[in-house]
């Protein structure tokens, strides 16, 4: 009948996944990753400060949302699952992990009723299978229709940064905590310029 499923995860379950993000995207699947940002092995494991894992998936065509402390991280996920199905496109929703993950915060809390309001069921496109409607997946194909196919979906990722603000503008409205998809904080006609994401920008 269709589900609505996200998952949680951190390096090494988000490196397995890596073939799957791809098809997800592909299909403009409305997925939602949640992901405490670790480092990938290399010599060794670290669950401090590094954001390899997640940058070893940008190409997979999945979109993605930085968090900077555990309020953002709540208002981050639920802003994930509204552009996923918004634009019927995949979404990583990501924070440090352990910085973050591990952080114990007074956070304002969305309410069920908040929840509702913002992401109402009911809405949410379906790509439930129907033996009355029949679709295949995982095809082969010709380059004529495969980039026939390719070509379609770039006007999905030319709407995501218009959804996004129109996602974060509803989630201002609802909660009076407002996000953007970059803040300038500083000096305007600073001569140096540090960008950031995750909890280092609390920090700074």
């Amino acid at each position: 009948g269709g589900a609505l499923a996200s998952s949680f995860t951190t390096s090494q379950g988000l490196l397995l996944m890596i073939p799957n993000l791809y098809k997800m995207a592909g299909e403009c699947l409305p997925a939602v990753l949640h992901i405490a940002a670790r480092a990938v092995a290399s010599h060794a494991l670290s669950i401090f400060g590094d954001h390899s894992d997640v940058m070893s998936v940008r190409m997979t065509g999945f979109n993605m949302l930085a968090s900077s402390s555990v309020q953002e991280a709540q208002d981050m996920a639920m802003c994930a699952h509204m552009i996923a199905h918004k634009a019927s496109l995949p979404v990583l929703h990501f924070f440090d992990g352990f910085r973050t993950s591990h952080e114990y915060q007074k956070i304002d809390e969305l309410s069920l009723e908040q929840i509702k309001t913002l992401f109402p069921l009911k809405s949410a496109p379906s790509a439930k299978l129907s033996s009355s409607q029949p679709l295949m997946f995982g095809t082969a194909q010709n380059p004529d229709v495969f980039f026939q196919n390719r070509l379609a979906r770039e006007a999905k990722y030319r709407e995501v940064s218009k959804i996004a603000d129109e996602v974060f503008a509803e989630f201002k409205k609802l909660t009076k905590r407002g996000y953007h998809k970059f803040d300038y904080y500083g000096d305007k006609t600073a001569k140096n310029v540090v960008v950031l994401m995750g909890s280092a920008a609390e920090t700074m």
